[in-house]
C-alpha cells in the first residue's frame, strides 16, 4: 500500500471520527461550562444547551455570574459527559471556546426562535426580562476521552483513551 493511500485512509478516518464527535455533541443537551471572573476565579455550572451549526447555544440571565464572566472574558471551557458503558468512567468531550452574549432581540436569536431550533432550552424562560443567550464557538481542537474505543480497550489502557479531533471551519 502506498503512502498516499495510507494518508487518504487516515484523513477519511479523521473525518469519520470528527462527524461522530459532532453527532454526539448534537445528541446531548447538558454540559458543564467553565468561565473565569475578572479577578481570575473559576466558575463552573451545569447548563442545558443546543448545538446548531457547530455552535453551542444556551440561555441565562444577563445578571448571572456566567454571563457577567463571559462579558468580561469570553474564554470558556465546556465538558460534555457521554455515558457509554455502565462501569468505568463516562466518555467525554471537552473543548475551549469563545462565548458571545446575544440579546433575545438579536436577529440570529430571533431567527433560531422562529425556526424553533432553541425549543429545548427556552421552555418557561422567554418572558424573563433579563434573559439573554450565549453563543459559543468551540476552538478547532476538540478533545475526547473514550470516544471510539471498545470497553476492553478502555479497561486495558485508560490512560491512553484520549483522542483529539480538529473541527474544520
Amino acid at each position: 500500500m502506498s503512502i498516499e493511500t495510507n494518508a487518504r485512509r487516515a484523513k477519511l478516518a479523521d473525518k469519520s471520527f470528527r462527524e461522530k464527535v459532532k453527532r454526539l455533541i448534537g445528541r446531548r443537551s447538558f454540559c458543564s461550562l467553565a468561565t473565569v471572573s475578572p479577578d481570575g476565579k473559576p466558575h463552573v455550572v451545569a447548563i442545558g444547551y443546543k448545538f446548531i451549526n457547530q455552535h453551542i447555544y444556551f440561555n441565562t440571565l444577563r445578571s448571572s455570574k456566567k454571563a457577567r464572566n463571559i462579558e468580561t472574558n469570553p474564554n470558556i471551557a465546556i465538558q460534555i459527559s457521554v455515558r457509554k458503558y455502565p462501569l468505568g468512567p463516562p466518555f467525554s468531550i471537552q473543548f475551549a471556546g469563545q462565548g458571545c452574549i446575544l440579546s433575545r432581540e438579536d436577529p440570529e436569536i430571533v431567527d433560531l426562535l422562529k425556526a424553533r431550533k432553541l425549543k429545548g432550552i427556552t421552555t418557561g424562560v422567554l418572558k424573563e426580562p433579563d434573559l439573554c443567550f450565549v453563543k459559543v464557538k468551540p476552538a478547532s481542537k476538540i478533545h475526547t476521552y473514550g470516544i471510539g474505543l471498545s470497553l476492553l480497550q478502555l479497561l486495558r489502557a485508560p490512560a491512553h483513551a484520549d483522542r483529539t479531533v480538529i473541527f474544520e471551519d
